[in-house]
């Protein structure tokens, strides 16, 4: 990652633009056109063989003509001159180039490579930045830089806009403008041959012109570069961005239940949080978003207070608070008590306050400070519908004072459009939150809510952990993997998966392993009923699916007849399967503990990810399931925990007893730290992992490995153990006997 030459990208003193045209509706002639309206002080430079001027201005024949060695280079010419451009610019000295130029990766060059690979190779010969090809171009209105193919001329303002689209570039840059809304800079990244999220977000973190960052995103190729500079911008600045491509549709089946579960955008969505970015779904969340975190102060909760002169938005603000997700404050008695005071009796009596639609402004202003200082209210939501009483910009009068002092966030919502414009107005002009209708007041809420966790999990990583102790003994764990590897296999069985947990003191169930249905009997009576009794083959992987499960055998005897009748069964189903033997486990006796499931799956972008869910052989149809980047600490363990359905369950409900969450915390950093250790793992499987108020319980383990690939696998690093001289060992003690650090 690297922001070496983006002053002379961003900001440069001198623009040669290569293809400049006088052909109406070309490429060329636009970007000539939007260079020379968008009121750049330096030299602007067009150059073209075949031109004595363009647009007025007078023009150069190449690269060795110009009068001056331009800080940027702008090319919009056929793709077979591009690479050779680039090596003039960079012989003469060029440090940055927009490449606006199409079908570069189409075209091959005589010695088969791309157009675009000898471009890129172009470039780092000579240290010159490409922003592109492919792009819309580059747009930094506070110097009137409009290096683009644009059909507007964008306002000047302090958030940054960073697109891989360039259709959807053009669309935001008219939506904005019509809008009010202005740019401290406005990039099109195109095919990002080079300069790409990273670099960008980098340099943007660092931009005191640039207040905050917003990110269409369709891809990320450089996971690594693009979470450390996240991480960074975030800390100082909002991130908001949209990711294109939800759908999944490229999980296919998986070995493991976790590969099948741990979908793409799940995985990005968990990447996003984990750099403190803020995903929202549409081009005008974006927008809406930063527009609120722009007029609002960081919550220090997530309760949401509502007081209206109307009952029925009231209402549809509460129906939209709960049915996403959020949290309706609970109103202390001494305030119910003090609005018992002035309001009229047939007030509302509760959380959303309703007023009563005759209110005069000294109602509103008490209701509002009432709320203000309730202990158990975050944030207060005021909607008004418009009335004959009193005008609506008269209420707005009187309250802006009021919210505008106020350590908690106040939200408006402004019902009507005529009557209640002015009121807009005067909170707009006040610097106060406000917005249409109860719906999007509470989604620009929920937004808060949303960015403030991804804060506080953001900050959580530079904090520094309980201290550890003990040991797990990763040793052993690796030996067993580099048997299996040694044997050309890359499943494990069931026995090695579970010696692999048990060295890292992760509960199991007793197993053994048998050749024979004898030799299971003769298990059956050393160990004792009851007992399970499971296929072990190294194709298959669901043993329930072909009849390779029985459970709750009590005698030897039943023992053996089981697994005879499973050698037919399973042959029967599987006859392309080896059948090595049998796993003879002790039935584990908890009536009332949680079916979970805790795994790993390798993301070819970003990595390994850990999955936690409800598990059992439902899994994927129930499909409550949460995943985290790993590494984890004890807030990322909770943040992942609390994120799932099951959740609820565990806390207890009637007479069930919470279930033993420290075990479930420190099996998860566990298994944290076993991939940070063993980089041949693959996927991983713990379904299902019982837990109850005894602590958790492994019944079956899934674990698949390959050979150690050369680059690191843990690509999201929190800064505190960055340093390369502590390494993974470090980490360990952190996580080592993790039973204490919850306590």
């Amino acid at each position: 990652m690297s922001t070496r030459n983006f002053e002379a990208l961003f900001n440069p003193q001198s623009v040669a633009l290569f293809g400049a045209s006088n052909r109406p509706r070309s490429v060329g002639a636009t970007v000539m056109r939007n260079l020379l309206a968008g009121g750049f002080a330096g030299p602007i430079l067009p150059v073209n063989p075949k031109h004595k001027a363009v647009a007025g201005v007078l023009a150069y024949p190449n690269v060795a003509s110009l009068p001056l060695t331009p800080d940027l280079a702008v090319i919009c010419t056929p793709p077979r001159t591009v690479p050779g451009l680039v090596t003039e610019l960079g012989r003469r000295g060029t440090q940055a180039a927009v490449v606006i130029t199409a079908g570069l990766d189409q075209e091959r060059d005589p010695q088969g490579q791309t157009l675009q690979q000898a471009t890129r190779a172009a470039a780092r010969a000579y240290g010159v930045r490409l922003l592109g090809p492919n792009c819309v171009g580059l747009l930094v209105p506070g110097i009137g830089l409009n290096a683009s193919f644009a059909h507007t001329q964008p306002l000047p303002g302090n958030i940054a806009f960073v697109t891989q689209s360039g259709a959807l570039a053009t669309v935001v840059l008219d939506w904005a403008k019509a809008d009010g809304i202005g740019f401290s800079s406005f990039i099109s990244l195109g095919n990002s041959v080079d300069i790409d999220f990273g670099d960008v977000l980098e340099y943007l973190g660092r931009d005191p012109a640039t207040q905050a960052v917003l990110l269409y995103i369709e891809s990320i190729r450089d996971a690594p570069k693009f979470m450390k500079a996240a991480q960074a911008a975030a800390r100082t600045k909002p991130i908001i961005a949209v990711k294109a491509g939800r759908v999944n549709e490229g999980a296919q089946a998986a070995f493991s239940h976790t590969g099948a579960l741990a979908g793409a955008d799940d995985v990005f969505e968990a990447a996003l949080r984990r750099a403190g970015i803020l995903r929202v779904d549409t081009i005008e969340d974006l927008f809406n978003a930063v527009a609120t975190l722009a007029r609002t102060r960081p919550l220090q909760g997530e309760r949401l207070a509502i007081f209206t002169n109307g009952g029925g938005p009231g209402v549809m603000a509460t129906d939209a608070l709960i049915l996403r997700g959020g949290e309706l404050a609970s109103l202390s008695p001494a305030t119910l008590e003090r609005l018992d005071g002035f309001l009229p009796a047939n007030w509302s009596h509760g959380n959303p306050v309703d007023i009563i639609g005759d209110a005069l402004p000294p109602r509103y202003v008490q209701t509002l400070q009432a709320l203000l200082d309730d202990p158990g209210a975050d944030a207060v939501l005021f909607i008004h519908s418009p009335s004959a009483i009193v005008p609506s910009h008269e209420i707005a009068s009187e309250l802006a004072p009021t919210i505008q002092a106020a350590q908690r966030n106040v939200l408006t919502c402004w019902l009507g459009r005529e009557s209640t414009a002015a009121a807009r107005h005067i909170c707009a002009e006040a610097g106060i939150p406000t917005y249409d209708s109860p719906e999007d007041a509470v989604d620009a809420f929920l937004q808060m809510v949303h960015y403030r966790r991804t804060q506080a999990l953001l900050l959580e990583e530079t904090r520094p952990s309980a201290p550890a102790a003990g040991a797990s003994d990763a040793e052993q764990a690796r030996a067993v993997i580099e048997g299996v590897l040694k044997t050309g296999r890359d499943l494990l069985t069931e026995l090695e998966a579970k010696a692999v947990l048990d060295a890292y003191h992760i509960p199991t169930v007793t197993t053994r392993f048998a050749r024979t249905p004898d030799e299971c009997a003769a298990l059956a009576a050393e160990m004792g009923g009851p007992l399970a009794l499971k296929i072990v083959s190294p194709e298959i992987t669901h043993k329930s699916d072909v009849g390779g499960v029985v459970l709750d055998l009590e005698t030897p005897a039943a023992v053996r007849a089981a697994a005879v009748a499973m050698q037919c069964r399973v042959g029967a189903a599987r006859p392309d399967a080896m059948i090595t033997g049998f796993s003879v486990q002790t039935m584990a006796r908890r009536p009332h503990a949680h079916e979970l499931i805790i795994g790993v799956a390798t993301d070819p972008i970003f990595g390994p990810v850990i999955l936690f869910g409800q598990g059992g052989g439902a899994v994927e149809v129930i499909g409550d399931r949460a995943v985290a980047l790993p590494p984890l600490d004890r807030g990322g363990v909770r943040d992942l925990v609390a994120r799932t359905r099951v959740a609820r369950l565990l806390a207890g409900y009637r007479n069930q007893p919470p279930a033993d969450m420290v075990a479930i915390y420190s099996t998860l950093l566990k298994v944290a730290q076993m991939i940070a250790d063993l980089p041949e793992i693959y996927e991983l499987d713990i379904n299902p992992l019982l837990a109850d108020d005894q602590g958790v319980l492994a019944l079956d383990a899934r674990l698949r490995v390959r050979p150690k690939l050369p680059t690191a696998r843990n690509l999201i690093v929190p800064p505190k153990i960055t340093d390369k001289r502590k390494g993974a060992a470090h980490y360990r003690r952190r996580v080592e006997n993790a039973d204490r650090s919850f306590q």
